[in-house]
């Protein structure tokens, strides 16, 4: 979903520039040294899934995985998405520099809100084990994370493509046919981005469920 160069009016792209600035300065700040290479990985992975894309107007459909972004990283996704947008600009001239700003606050935030939306999964998750003793919910726990990831891939890409029609009404009432376009046409991709990041959650559950521990 990369809003193109000079589509955007200048209200909307100083916004979004601080906006991001924010959030990559709350994420440099929470940005342990070690936790580097896991950052440059998930870049890496939202750089690559947001390659293939197909342009709709002046913006475009694609995944995107911000919501698993989002729930590995916390406020480390807005500067993980921003060096990957920076650099799909820079390789491939999709979006555009003076759009970083916008581009990135409108994949980084729904991450945000995924993030949140599985922190408080893991805190309850303690309440179901606590409460439910005399039987085996290992399977409802795997379920349960699973469930969490899809709404989390649909948050992610619903949210990234609100943002963006967002963005888009906000220069002009002649963007709202094409802001409608551009939602309807993330609803697919909404459900696909969902069943992937659900997989990847349950995968890394079973696999190295250390990753998943939530900071702050």
């Amino acid at each position: 979903m990369h809003i193109s160069e000079g589509v955007l009016s200048a209200p909307v792209l100083v916004t979004g520039a601080l906006f991001t600035l924010g959030g990559v300065g709350v994420g440099l700040k929470k940005m342990e040294y070690e936790e580097v290479p896991k950052v440059a990985v998930l870049s890496s992975v939202f750089f690559v899934a947001s390659l293939i894309h197909i342009p709709i107007g002046p913006t475009s459909a694609h995944l995107v995985l911000n919501g698993l972004v989002g729930i590995l990283l916390g406020w480390m996704a807005f500067p993980s998405i921003l060096v990957a947008l920076t650099l799909q600009a820079l390789l491939f001239q999709f979006g555009g520099f003076t759009t970083l700003g916008v581009n990135t606050f409108n994949m980084a935030a729904p991450a945000i809100v995924a993030f949140y939306l599985y922190k408080y999964f893991i805190k309850y998750k303690y309440f179901i084990k606590y409460f439910i003793k005399t039987i085996d919910i290992s399977f409802l726990l795997d379920l349960l994370y699973w469930i969490v990831g899809f709404i989390a891939g649909v948050i992610g890409i619903g949210g990234g493509a609100l943002l963006v029609a967002l963005s888009l009404i906000t220069t002009g009432e002649a963007f709202k046919t094409v802001s409608k376009l551009l939602f309807i046409s993330h609803i697919l991709v909404m459900f696909i981005e969902g069943i992937i990041t659900g997989s990847c959650i349950l995968f890394i559950k079973i696999v190295k469920p250390e990753i998943l521990k939530i900071g702050t």
